[in-house]
Protein backbone atom coordinates (compact mmCIF):
# COMPACT_ATOMS: atom_id res chain seq x y z
CA UNK A 1 0.00 0.00 0.00
CA UNK A 2 2.76 2.39 0.98
CA UNK A 3 4.90 1.98 -2.00
CA UNK A 4 1.80 1.70 -4.51
CA UNK A 5 0.87 5.42 -3.30
CA UNK A 6 4.65 6.67 -3.29
CA UNK A 7 5.23 5.09 -6.53
CA UNK A 8 2.09 7.09 -8.05
CA UNK A 9 3.29 10.50 -6.23
CA UNK A 10 6.73 10.01 -7.49
CA UNK A 11 5.38 9.14 -11.02
CA UNK A 12 2.87 12.72 -10.26
CA UNK A 13 5.88 14.46 -9.61
CA UNK A 14 8.22 13.10 -13.08
CA UNK A 15 5.58 14.44 -14.52
CA UNK A 16 5.83 18.24 -13.11
CA UNK A 17 9.64 17.90 -14.34
CA UNK A 18 10.71 19.99 -17.42
CA UNK A 19 13.42 20.04 -19.99
CA UNK A 20 13.71 23.34 -21.17
CA UNK A 21 17.01 25.37 -21.24
CA UNK A 22 17.44 23.60 -17.68
CA UNK A 23 15.75 21.05 -15.76
CA UNK A 24 13.20 22.05 -12.88
CA UNK A 25 10.22 22.04 -11.25
CA UNK A 26 7.69 24.02 -10.44
CA UNK A 27 6.85 24.96 -6.13
CA UNK A 28 3.57 24.12 -7.36
CA UNK A 29 1.54 22.05 -10.23
CA UNK A 30 1.47 24.70 -13.03
CA UNK A 31 3.53 27.18 -11.70
CA UNK A 32 5.92 29.23 -13.64
CA UNK A 33 9.83 28.03 -12.25
CA UNK A 34 11.34 30.13 -8.64
CA UNK A 35 14.77 31.19 -10.03
CA UNK A 36 15.15 31.68 -6.03
CA UNK A 37 14.09 27.79 -5.58
CA UNK A 38 15.25 26.37 -8.82
CA UNK A 39 18.35 24.00 -8.06
CA UNK A 40 17.83 23.70 -4.47
CA UNK A 41 16.81 20.96 -1.86
CA UNK A 42 14.08 22.75 -0.15
CA UNK A 43 11.47 23.30 -3.23
CA UNK A 44 13.52 22.96 -6.30
CA UNK A 45 14.62 19.97 -8.49
CA UNK A 46 17.94 19.53 -6.27
CA UNK A 47 15.11 17.95 -3.48
CA UNK A 48 14.12 15.12 -5.68
CA UNK A 49 17.92 13.68 -5.46
CA UNK A 50 16.28 12.49 -2.00
CA UNK A 51 13.41 10.75 -3.36
CA UNK A 52 15.85 9.41 -5.89
CA UNK A 53 18.24 7.96 -2.72
CA UNK A 54 15.59 6.58 -1.23
CA UNK A 55 14.52 4.90 -4.06
CA UNK A 56 17.85 3.49 -4.29
CA UNK A 57 16.94 1.43 -1.01
CA UNK A 58 13.69 -0.03 -2.65
CA UNK A 59 14.64 -1.02 -6.42
CA UNK A 60 16.75 0.09 -9.48
CA UNK A 61 16.17 3.43 -10.86
CA UNK A 62 14.69 3.48 -14.07
CA UNK A 63 16.18 5.14 -17.28
CA UNK A 64 13.76 7.74 -17.04
CA UNK A 65 15.16 8.69 -13.13
CA UNK A 66 18.99 8.03 -13.95
CA UNK A 67 18.30 10.89 -17.13
CA UNK A 68 17.05 12.85 -13.86
CA UNK A 69 19.88 12.17 -11.66
CA UNK A 70 22.46 13.11 -14.26
CA UNK A 71 20.57 16.23 -14.99
CA UNK A 72 20.29 17.42 -11.91
CA UNK A 73 23.77 16.72 -10.76
CA UNK A 74 25.41 18.29 -13.90
CA UNK A 75 23.10 21.55 -13.39
CA UNK A 76 24.20 21.96 -9.82
CA UNK A 77 27.81 21.32 -10.39
CA UNK A 78 27.75 23.93 -13.43
CA UNK A 79 26.31 26.47 -11.04
CA UNK A 80 28.24 26.14 -8.09
CA UNK A 81 31.16 28.75 -9.29
CA UNK A 82 28.67 31.43 -9.90
CA UNK A 83 26.05 31.52 -7.44
CA UNK A 84 25.81 33.94 -3.89
CA UNK A 85 23.68 31.42 -2.08
CA UNK A 86 25.03 28.96 1.35
CA UNK A 87 22.16 28.26 2.64
CA UNK A 88 21.11 24.60 3.87
CA UNK A 89 17.78 25.08 1.98
CA UNK A 90 18.86 26.19 -1.51
CA UNK A 91 22.18 27.24 -1.34
CA UNK A 92 25.98 25.57 -1.60
CA UNK A 93 25.03 23.16 1.66
CA UNK A 94 21.90 22.03 0.05
CA UNK A 95 24.43 21.48 -3.00
CA UNK A 96 26.38 19.11 -0.82
CA UNK A 97 23.38 16.80 0.30
CA UNK A 98 22.27 17.03 -3.33
CA UNK A 99 25.55 15.69 -5.01
CA UNK A 100 26.23 13.54 -2.47
CA UNK A 101 22.65 12.03 -2.35
CA UNK A 102 23.68 11.01 -6.11
CA UNK A 103 27.31 9.98 -5.01
CA UNK A 104 28.14 12.71 -8.06
CA UNK A 105 31.19 14.77 -7.67
CA UNK A 106 31.47 18.50 -6.77
CA UNK A 107 31.20 18.85 -3.25
CA UNK A 108 35.00 19.49 -2.97
CA UNK A 109 34.02 22.71 -5.50
CA UNK A 110 30.98 23.74 -3.12
CA UNK A 111 32.68 23.51 0.02
CA UNK A 112 35.36 26.03 -1.58
CA UNK A 113 32.84 28.07 -3.26
CA UNK A 114 31.57 28.88 0.51
CA UNK A 115 34.97 29.64 1.98
CA UNK A 116 35.53 31.94 -0.49
CA UNK A 117 32.08 33.83 -0.06
CA UNK A 118 32.65 33.59 3.87
CA UNK A 119 33.27 37.13 5.67
CA UNK A 120 33.30 38.96 8.63
CA UNK A 121 29.75 37.65 11.20
CA UNK A 122 28.88 34.91 8.56
CA UNK A 123 27.46 34.79 4.68
CA UNK A 124 25.20 37.45 3.21
CA UNK A 125 21.99 36.58 4.11
CA UNK A 126 18.94 37.97 1.88
CA UNK A 127 16.47 36.93 4.03
CA UNK A 128 16.90 38.89 7.18
CA UNK A 129 17.13 42.99 5.60
CA UNK A 130 15.35 46.04 7.37
CA UNK A 131 13.29 47.25 8.85
CA UNK A 132 13.24 44.37 11.30
CA UNK A 133 16.85 44.00 10.89
CA UNK A 134 20.00 46.06 10.56
CA UNK A 135 21.77 46.20 7.08
CA UNK A 136 24.33 43.60 7.06
CA UNK A 137 22.75 41.41 9.37
CA UNK A 138 23.44 37.54 9.44
CA UNK A 139 21.96 34.31 10.10
CA UNK A 140 23.20 31.86 12.25
CA UNK A 141 20.79 29.46 12.23
CA UNK A 142 21.01 25.71 10.53
CA UNK A 143 18.58 26.39 7.58
CA UNK A 144 19.77 29.69 6.32
CA UNK A 145 22.58 30.65 8.00
CA UNK A 146 26.35 29.64 9.37
CA UNK A 147 24.97 26.60 11.61
CA UNK A 148 24.12 25.32 8.49
CA UNK A 149 27.28 25.71 6.73
CA UNK A 150 28.89 24.09 9.78
CA UNK A 151 26.43 21.11 9.45
CA UNK A 152 27.49 20.77 5.47
CA UNK A 153 31.00 21.23 6.59
CA UNK A 154 30.71 18.09 9.23
CA UNK A 155 28.76 16.67 6.30
CA UNK A 156 31.26 16.82 3.78
CA UNK A 157 34.06 15.68 6.06
CA UNK A 158 32.32 12.28 6.46
CA UNK A 159 32.51 12.04 2.69
CA UNK A 160 36.08 12.91 2.35
CA UNK A 161 35.69 16.20 0.88
CA UNK A 162 38.39 18.63 0.50
CA UNK A 163 38.10 21.71 3.03
CA UNK A 164 35.61 20.37 5.29
CA UNK A 165 38.09 21.18 8.27
CA UNK A 166 38.81 24.54 6.95
CA UNK A 167 35.09 25.27 6.75
CA UNK A 168 34.19 23.98 10.02
CA UNK A 169 36.73 25.71 11.26
CA UNK A 170 35.46 29.39 9.56
CA UNK A 171 31.59 28.77 10.62
CA UNK A 172 31.93 26.88 14.49
CA UNK A 173 34.41 30.60 15.25
CA UNK A 174 31.42 32.63 14.34
CA UNK A 175 29.00 30.40 16.25
CA UNK A 176 31.14 30.63 19.19
CA UNK A 177 31.63 34.54 19.56
CA UNK A 178 27.83 35.17 19.06
CA UNK A 179 26.86 32.93 21.92
CA UNK A 180 24.54 34.84 24.19
CA UNK A 181 25.68 33.93 27.99
CA UNK A 182 22.16 33.28 30.15
CA UNK A 183 21.41 32.14 33.28
CA UNK A 184 20.57 29.04 32.31
CA UNK A 185 23.63 28.37 29.67
CA UNK A 186 24.10 29.44 26.27
CA UNK A 187 21.80 30.44 23.34
CA UNK A 188 21.91 31.42 20.06
CA UNK A 189 19.01 33.36 18.10
CA UNK A 190 18.31 33.42 14.20
CA UNK A 191 19.98 36.86 14.01
CA UNK A 192 22.25 37.88 16.44
CA UNK A 193 20.89 40.31 19.13
CA UNK A 194 22.63 43.14 17.96
CA UNK A 195 21.84 42.90 14.36
CA UNK A 196 17.74 42.77 15.11
CA UNK A 197 14.99 45.94 15.42
CA UNK A 198 12.67 43.56 16.42
CA UNK A 199 13.30 41.07 19.07
CA UNK A 200 12.25 37.69 18.65
CA UNK A 201 13.59 33.75 18.63
CA UNK A 202 12.27 30.66 16.78
CA UNK A 203 14.11 27.91 19.78
CA UNK A 204 13.91 24.59 17.68
CA UNK A 205 15.24 22.72 15.18
CA UNK A 206 14.90 24.93 11.63
CA UNK A 207 15.71 28.62 12.79
CA UNK A 208 16.84 28.77 16.41
CA UNK A 209 18.84 27.31 19.27
CA UNK A 210 18.40 23.72 18.94
CA UNK A 211 19.40 23.35 15.39
CA UNK A 212 22.51 25.32 16.44
CA UNK A 213 23.43 23.15 19.63
CA UNK A 214 22.83 20.16 17.30
CA UNK A 215 25.34 21.13 14.58
CA UNK A 216 27.73 22.53 17.51
CA UNK A 217 27.79 19.04 19.12
CA UNK A 218 28.79 16.87 15.86
CA UNK A 219 31.14 19.35 14.63
CA UNK A 220 32.41 18.98 17.91
CA UNK A 221 32.20 15.20 17.57
CA UNK A 222 33.76 14.82 14.14
CA UNK A 223 36.78 17.08 14.41
CA UNK A 224 37.87 16.76 17.84
CA UNK A 225 36.62 20.13 19.37
CA UNK A 226 35.56 19.48 22.98
CA UNK A 227 34.81 23.29 23.22
CA UNK A 228 31.90 22.99 20.28
CA UNK A 229 30.58 20.07 22.43
CA UNK A 230 30.64 22.04 25.63
CA UNK A 231 29.03 24.80 23.71
CA UNK A 232 26.30 22.85 22.68
CA UNK A 233 25.40 20.95 26.33
CA UNK A 234 25.28 24.36 27.47
CA UNK A 235 22.68 25.34 24.71
CA UNK A 236 20.67 22.01 25.26
CA UNK A 237 20.97 23.12 28.85
CA UNK A 238 19.28 26.74 28.04
CA UNK A 239 16.50 25.04 25.84
CA UNK A 240 15.63 22.45 29.09
CA UNK A 241 15.11 25.62 30.89
CA UNK A 242 12.46 27.30 28.29
CA UNK A 243 10.41 23.75 27.27
CA UNK A 244 7.45 22.63 28.24
CA UNK A 245 7.17 19.29 30.11
CA UNK A 246 3.92 19.47 32.39
CA UNK A 247 2.93 16.23 30.61
CA UNK A 248 6.12 14.59 30.57
CA UNK A 249 6.98 15.25 26.97
CA UNK A 250 9.18 18.28 25.81
CA UNK A 251 8.22 21.32 23.65
CA UNK A 252 9.12 24.52 23.44
CA UNK A 253 7.58 27.64 21.67
CA UNK A 254 7.23 28.31 18.06
CA UNK A 255 8.22 31.98 18.71
CA UNK A 256 9.21 33.77 21.77
CA UNK A 257 7.75 36.28 22.32
CA UNK A 258 4.49 34.95 20.51
CA UNK A 259 2.19 37.02 18.25
CA UNK A 260 -1.29 37.09 19.40
CA UNK A 261 -2.70 35.31 16.84
CA UNK A 262 0.18 32.60 16.81
CA UNK A 263 -0.63 28.95 18.13
CA UNK A 264 2.39 28.37 20.84
CA UNK A 265 3.58 24.91 20.37
CA UNK A 266 4.30 23.45 16.64
CA UNK A 267 5.30 19.90 16.37
CA UNK A 268 6.94 19.23 12.84
CA UNK A 269 10.77 19.20 12.08
CA UNK A 270 11.08 22.98 11.38
CA UNK A 271 9.78 24.74 14.64
CA UNK A 272 8.40 21.74 17.14
CA UNK A 273 9.38 18.82 19.04
CA UNK A 274 9.62 16.33 15.83
CA UNK A 275 12.92 18.69 14.95
CA UNK A 276 14.26 19.19 18.28
CA UNK A 277 14.49 15.20 19.34
CA UNK A 278 17.52 15.38 16.46
CA UNK A 279 19.55 17.74 19.05
CA UNK A 280 19.50 14.65 21.31
CA UNK A 281 21.05 11.91 19.49
CA UNK A 282 23.16 14.55 18.25
CA UNK A 283 25.00 15.11 21.59
CA UNK A 284 24.89 11.07 22.34
CA UNK A 285 26.81 11.05 19.50
CA UNK A 286 29.39 13.96 20.89
CA UNK A 287 29.79 11.90 24.39
CA UNK A 288 27.60 13.83 25.92
CA UNK A 289 25.17 11.59 28.61
CA UNK A 290 23.32 13.90 30.73
CA UNK A 291 21.88 17.27 30.19
CA UNK A 292 20.21 18.98 33.22
CA UNK A 293 20.14 15.86 35.22
CA UNK A 294 18.87 13.63 32.52
CA UNK A 295 20.00 11.38 30.20
CA UNK A 296 19.59 12.66 26.48
CA UNK A 297 17.46 9.23 25.78
CA UNK A 298 14.98 10.82 28.17
CA UNK A 299 14.63 14.27 26.48
CA UNK A 300 14.12 12.46 22.86
CA UNK A 301 12.14 10.03 23.96
CA UNK A 302 9.66 13.49 25.53
CA UNK A 303 10.07 14.93 22.48
CA UNK A 304 8.62 12.43 20.51
CA UNK A 305 6.19 11.84 23.38
CA UNK A 306 4.77 15.32 22.76
CA UNK A 307 4.39 14.77 18.99
CA UNK A 308 2.95 11.20 19.68
CA UNK A 309 0.32 12.96 21.99
CA UNK A 310 -0.10 16.39 20.02
CA UNK A 311 -3.63 14.96 18.30
CA UNK A 312 -1.70 15.39 15.39
CA UNK A 313 -2.51 13.77 12.19
CA UNK A 314 -6.21 15.12 12.69
CA UNK A 315 -7.19 18.07 11.41
CA UNK A 316 -8.84 19.10 14.96
CA UNK A 317 -9.80 22.69 14.54
CA UNK A 318 -8.67 25.08 11.89
CA UNK A 319 -4.96 25.92 11.92
CA UNK A 320 -4.52 22.19 13.25
CA UNK A 321 -2.27 20.37 11.35
CA UNK A 322 -3.04 21.49 8.00
CA UNK A 323 0.26 19.77 6.01
CA UNK A 324 1.47 16.62 5.21
CA UNK A 325 4.89 18.10 4.25
CA UNK A 326 8.55 17.13 5.74
CA UNK A 327 8.92 20.75 6.72
CA UNK A 328 5.90 21.20 8.90
CA UNK A 329 3.90 18.45 8.45
CA UNK A 330 3.00 14.33 8.98
CA UNK A 331 5.52 13.05 6.32
CA UNK A 332 8.04 15.20 8.44
CA UNK A 333 6.85 13.85 11.38
CA UNK A 334 6.56 10.09 10.42
CA UNK A 335 10.11 9.98 8.90
CA UNK A 336 11.64 11.00 11.81
CA UNK A 337 9.80 8.90 14.05
CA UNK A 338 10.96 5.51 11.97
CA UNK A 339 14.39 7.13 12.19
CA UNK A 340 14.33 7.01 15.41
CA UNK A 341 12.56 3.27 16.26
CA UNK A 342 9.97 4.61 18.88
CA UNK A 343 6.37 4.98 18.23
CA UNK A 344 7.02 3.02 14.29
CA UNK A 345 3.31 1.76 15.10
CA UNK A 346 2.29 5.42 15.42
CA UNK A 347 4.53 6.52 12.63
CA UNK A 348 3.05 3.66 9.90
CA UNK A 349 -0.29 4.85 11.39
CA UNK A 350 0.86 8.60 9.54
CA UNK A 351 1.68 6.66 6.61
CA UNK A 352 -2.15 5.63 6.73
CA UNK A 353 -3.40 8.69 6.46
CA UNK A 354 -1.25 9.93 4.00
CA UNK A 355 -2.34 7.45 1.72
CA UNK A 356 -5.93 8.40 2.77
CA UNK A 357 -5.50 11.95 1.88
CA UNK A 358 -3.57 11.51 -1.63
CA UNK A 359 -6.12 13.12 -4.31
CA UNK A 360 -5.57 11.25 -7.62
CA UNK A 361 -4.60 13.92 -10.45
CA UNK A 362 -3.37 12.67 -13.53
CA UNK A 363 -1.27 9.97 -13.73
CA UNK A 364 -0.34 9.83 -10.55
CA UNK A 365 -1.50 11.10 -7.11
CA UNK A 366 -0.48 14.71 -4.85
CA UNK A 367 -1.99 16.20 -1.78
CA UNK A 368 -3.14 19.83 -0.93
CA UNK A 369 -2.62 21.58 2.16
CA UNK A 370 -4.68 24.04 3.58
CA UNK A 371 -4.54 27.35 4.67
CA UNK A 372 -7.77 28.32 6.68
CA UNK A 373 -7.57 31.66 6.57
CA UNK A 374 -7.66 32.01 2.74
CA UNK A 375 -11.80 32.56 1.19
CA UNK A 376 -10.30 28.99 -0.75
CA UNK A 377 -8.54 27.37 2.01
CA UNK A 378 -7.04 23.96 -0.50
CA UNK A 379 -3.47 25.41 -1.25
CA UNK A 380 -2.15 23.83 -4.97
CA UNK A 381 -0.80 20.77 -4.83
CA UNK A 382 3.39 21.67 -3.67
CA UNK A 383 5.91 19.41 -5.64
CA UNK A 384 9.13 19.67 -3.76
CA UNK A 385 10.70 17.79 -0.96
CA UNK A 386 10.31 20.08 1.79
CA UNK A 387 6.82 20.64 1.14
CA UNK A 388 5.22 18.72 -1.32
CA UNK A 389 4.65 14.95 -3.15
CA UNK A 390 8.07 14.37 -3.76
CA UNK A 391 8.85 14.93 0.12
CA UNK A 392 5.85 12.82 1.03
CA UNK A 393 6.35 10.12 -1.32
CA UNK A 394 10.27 9.99 -0.24
CA UNK A 395 7.91 8.93 3.79
CA UNK A 396 6.28 6.46 1.95
CA UNK A 397 9.10 4.80 0.50
CA UNK A 398 10.93 4.54 3.81
CA UNK A 399 7.41 3.21 5.72
CA UNK A 400 7.40 0.44 2.68
CA UNK A 401 10.32 -0.59 3.51
CA UNK A 402 9.89 -0.54 7.22
CA UNK A 403 6.33 -2.49 7.00
CA UNK A 404 8.22 -4.94 5.45
CA UNK A 405 10.65 -5.48 8.03
CA UNK A 406 13.22 -3.85 6.77
CA UNK A 407 14.88 -0.83 8.56
CA UNK A 408 17.22 0.21 6.49
CA UNK A 409 17.34 4.18 6.08
CA UNK A 410 18.82 6.88 4.12
CA UNK A 411 21.78 8.54 6.09
CA UNK A 412 21.32 12.50 4.81
CA UNK A 413 23.07 15.61 6.01
CA UNK A 414 20.27 16.47 8.55
CA UNK A 415 19.07 12.87 10.03
CA UNK A 416 22.00 10.52 9.60
CA UNK A 417 23.56 10.57 13.90
CA UNK A 418 19.45 9.73 14.82
CA UNK A 419 19.55 6.66 12.71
Amino acid sequence: MYWGTAEAAWRWVLDQVRYDDAVWIPPSAGEEPNPVLSDGMYAGVGGLAHVLAEIRLSRDWTAEEQRLADAIAGQVLAGLATTTKHDFFDGLVSAVGVLTALEAPGADEAVARLLELSGPGGWADEWHSPPNFLDGARAQDLTLGTAGVLLGAVWARRHGVAGARRLAKVSAEILLAEREEVPTGLNWRVVPVRSCVVQREFPNFSHGLSGIATALALAGAEFGRPDLVEAAAAGAEHLVALADQSDGGFRVQHRIPLLDDMEPFSYGWCHGPTGTSLLWPALRHAGVSEVAGAPVEDWRSRCLHSVRVSGLPERRYPGFWDNDGRCCGTAGAGDVLLDSGQHTDFALHLADVLVERAIPDGSGVCWRFIEHRDDDPLLPPGVGWMQGAAGIAGFLFHAGRVAQGDTAAVPRMDTWWAL
